[in-house]
């Protein structure tokens, strides 16, 4: 078993077929399949069955991917020292965020990093929710998570980041208090996402501690509608407040009382980090 192997499963695992695999890698499709094939038959298993015109992982597969992502992120680690010196030229980061988080703190904090290592890649991932963000992490597909804190990090390494306040959002000419309790946003219809999602979380957490019910008018898991919806007046959402603040003079806004906050972190892998997750957390560290 070498690396190029590891890489070829890999791209195997993330185009779905063999042929967008030997694209990606640069080589011809009968040299990747007769050196998958060859790792198959050391290992003694199938790593990959034929569905329709692709391929899809065998159980097999899934645990060998898993473990070929975290391999070859140490593989790639293992480079001079004089790399990141000569600052960063080229390369590129795998993040991952909760999309709740995208506008803030994501932005700035990309934002900032591009500035220092403009040669850099950063590729952004939106989970479903903390638990598929901190899997990401976890197996690998992504080397540095922007989420809640989690509660239960397992084996991941968490640097805590700025609390993140929750408001509440009105359409236009709603006639609200000035600071909203849990009982005055429960006589509203509420837009809000799916279960599981952080910020629903939140919001029924809230409610339940208060003792009240709500009725949810819309539930979806397009985030970036959820502000049209509460101007269009299909009913009143809880959101980060950047978000709120961004559409100001849009929506009414309104903060609870009392406030309501998350407190945010990054989260990694214990180890050795690439050369750009380096980079990206010494930022946080300068930047606490």
């Amino acid at each position: 078993m070498d690396v190029q192997q590891l890489r070829y499963v890999v791209a195997v695992a993330d185009t779905g077929t063999f042929t967008a695999a030997a694209a990606r890698c640069l080589v011809a499709q009968p040299s990747l399949s007769q050196s998958i094939a060859r790792l198959e038959r050391e290992l003694g298993v199938a790593l990959f069955t034929r569905a329709g015109r692709g391929v899809v992982r065998t159980a097999a597969g899934e645990a060998f991917v898993a473990s070929a992502r975290t391999t070859l992120r140490a593989f790639d680690a293992i480079v001079p020292e004089v790399e990141a010196v000569r600052g960063l030229t080229a390369g590129h980061l795998d993040l991952v965020a909760l999309p709740t988080l995208a506008l803030d703190p994501t932005a700035p904090l990309v934002g900032a990093f591009r500035r220092r290592h403009p040669g850099v890649t950063v590729r952004i991932a939106h989970p479903e929710g903390t638990d598929d963000l901190l899997s990401a992490v976890r197996d690998g597909t992504c080397e540095v998570g922007i989420s809640e804190r989690p509660a239960a990090p397992g084996r991941l390494v968490v640097v805590p980041l700025a609390r993140q306040e929750l408001v509440t959002a009105f359409p236009l000419g709603a006639e609200v208090p000035e600071r909203i309790r849990p009982v005055d946003l429960a006589r509203h219809p509420i837009i809000t996402q799916p279960v599981g999602t952080s910020t629903r979380a939140l919001l029924d957490d809230m409610l339940t501690r208060a003792g009240v019910a709500a009725a949810i008018a819309v539930e979806t898991d397009q985030r970036e509608v959820i502000i049209p919806l509460v101007q269009g007046g299909a009913g009143v959402a809880v959101v980060p407040r950047p978000v709120a603040e961004q559409a100001a003079g849009a929506v009414v806004v309104r903060r609870f009382r009392p406030a309501l906050w998350r407190d945010l972190a990054v989260v990694h892998r214990d180890g050795t980090p690439s050369p750009a997750a380096r980079a990206f957390l010494a930022l946080l560290a300068h930047a606490a």
